[in-house]
């Protein structure tokens, strides 16, 4: 079974994924988390954004990888770090430098061929698994978007402007949406979900329902 599901920042891909994956008892894989130790990585190494091959050379050679839904750079778990407001705003100018895409992509492509997975990103339904079983496309207004991120980063101790995160998204969400490599697009045939007002709960018994409903026609 593969499940591509795609996105704009805060409209709940990870947090939904990860439960389908449990209830399905399949794996998990996070391709954001995948671009943000890449721009984690970078910022480390303190190697400027404009320098694209000195990124390109460390993530090649870094080991990225996912153990119990947590993240992995070199050995280390990550998974809290590349979620801090630095990594936010620079992530986006990571993940559009092609070469690291192409990095990205064939890493996620080798998974995907290895066992059934749910993937979240923002071209897995176009780019990484244009063939899977079932596409989702999740969407909910900047606003509504920038408030979860904000508690999201409040209940982890960061306090931001509210303001400028709205700014950091909607610069986000023009950079994926137009970048020349896996734009964020919304697949012909994914089903699209608007998340505002729904629970996490009822996105998830949604896209189950979804499944169980192909599942049974096959």
């Amino acid at each position: 079974m593969k499940i591509a599901v795609d996105g704009p920042a805060g409209a709940g891909k990870s947090t939904i994924s990860k439960i389908l994956a449990g209830k399905l008892k399949i794996n998990y894989l996070d391709t954001g988390a995948m671009y943000r130790a890449a721009t984690y990585l970078t910022l480390v190494k303190k190697i400027a954004l404009e320098d694209s091959s000195a990124i390109i050379n460390a993530v090649k050679d870094c080991d990225i990888d996912f153990i119990d839904n947590e993240i992995f750079l070199n050995g280390n778990n990550v998974s809290e770090q590349i979620r801090s407001p630095e990594v936010n705003k620079a992530v986006a100018v990571i993940s559009r430098i092609p070469e690291i895409r192409d990095i990205m992509v064939a890493k996620q492509k080798k998974i995907a061929e290895k066992s059934s997975v749910i993937m979240d990103g923002r071209d897995i339904t176009t780019i990484v698994m244009p063939d899977a079983d079932y596409k989702f496309y999740l969407d909910a207004p900047i606003d509504i978007r920038a408030e979860r991120r904000f508690e999201e980063l409040k209940a982890k101790g960061s306090l931001v402007d509210m303001e400028e995160l709205k700014g950091d998204i909607a610069k986000r969400d023009f950079e994926d949406k137009n970048r020349e490599t896996g734009p964020l697009v919304v697949a012909g045939d994914a089903n699209v979900i608007d998340t505002s007002g729904l629970s996490i709960d009822e996105v998830t018994e949604r896209m189950l329902n979804i499944i169980v409903k192909k599942v049974n026609r096959l």
